[in-house]
Formats: structure tokens, C-alpha cells, sequence
């Protein structure tokens, strides 16, 4: 396996990882609450943004974590 191979395999393996307050959207550098790991790269996206993408993005990525429910669960 390559390096470049490996670097994927990890990127995909890591990616239900929880996420934290550290991790900000790519687009507007809000909280990220979704994860699209897409050739083996990852995008990060608040609610707002992973929702306008989802139906685009979804169907190509390897994994789509979202973690957007915790938005509305209760305290």
C-alpha cells in the first residue's frame, strides 16, 4: 500500500470520530457539526451548510457523519 493509499485508508477510518468545538465549518467557520470525506479528503460544514450540500455531496463521499442532532437536543 502507498503512503497516499494509507493517508486515505486513515482519513476514512478516522472519520466517525466525534466532533468537537474545534472543528469549524469549511464555508463560514461556524461549529461543524457534519463530516463528508470525499477521495479520501475532508470537508467540514455547520448544519446550515451541510444541509445545502448534503444532496450534491452525499451521494460521492465515503462517509457522511452528521452530528447536527445534537442542535436540537434537549440540555
Amino acid at each position: 500500500m502507498t503512503t497516499l493509499e494509507q493517508d486515505r485508508t486513515n482519513t476514512i477510518e478516522a472519520a466517525d470520530r466525534p466532533m468537537s468545538g474545534l472543528d469549524r465549518c469549511d464555508s463560514c467557520g461556524a461549529q461543524a457539526y457534519v463530516r463528508a470525506v470525499l477521495n479520501g479528503s475532508e470537508l467540514l460544514f455547520c448544519a446550515h451548510h451541510g444541509n445545502k450540500h448534503e444532496a450534491k455531496l452525499r451521494p460521492m463521499a465515503e462517509v457522511w457523519y452528521d452530528e447536527s442532532h445534537k442542535l436540537t437536543a434537549a440540555v
